[in-house]
């Protein structure tokens, strides 16, 4: 078994515990639609979360390559993994009690929580396309903020959420364009 593949088991199971996650939240709701006041920007918002998960995880086996692991950038790939793992877990209203759900409330007030953890989750991006891919500093950090500064903005208006979720998802196609 190779590092990669040694560090790679742990980051793999957080990754599929938040797919995991978003799809049985989704099996859930789908038991219980007449109670849920169904969103678009929510749903977007849950395919972005989606997409970031896969992201990771693909953008993971580039690192194969690697010839040297540290025990930092082994702690910084799980903390990128747990907080993609967060953002998962609050992207999408829960199904409990018996009130109704209601999707675009759920991402002004507790799905910001599914911001911050993408926030975070960008801080670690950086860190691993300078120092584990060599990439160049400013490209590494320039797409980044840009994402910090949209999940910034979704936490701190989220009044806004409905037509942030729009931009963060073309943030989004971009960003999966530049690493697939």
């Amino acid at each position: 078994m190779t590092q990669h593949e040694y560090v790679f088991v742990a980051i793999s199971i957080i990754l599929g515990l938040a797919i995991t996650r978003l799809l049985h939240t989704v099996a859930m709701l789908i038991r219980v639609h007449r109670r849920v006041s169904f969103h678009w920007s929510t749903a977007l918002w849950g395919l972005c979360v989606l997409a970031y998960v896969l992201q990771f995880w693909w953008v993971g086996w580039g690192l194969r390559d690697l010839e040297s692991w540290h025990f930092g950038d082994f702690v910084v790939l799980i903390v990128g993994a747990i907080c993609v793992y967060g953002a998962a877990e609050m992207a999408l209203p829960v199904p409990e009690g018996s009130g109704n759900l209601d999707f675009l409330v759920h991402s002004e007030s507790l799905g910001r929580l599914s911001c911050l953890s993408m926030l975070l989750y960008f801080l670690v991006g950086p860190y691993v396309n300078v120092t584990m891919f060599g990439n160049p500093v400013i490209p590494s950090l320039v797409f980044p903020v840009i994402g910090i500064a949209l999940t910034g903005m979704m936490i701190a208006v989220p009044r806004f959420f409905a037509g942030l979720a729009v931009v963060f998802a073309a943030y989004s196609a971009l960003i999966l364009s530049l690493t697939a």
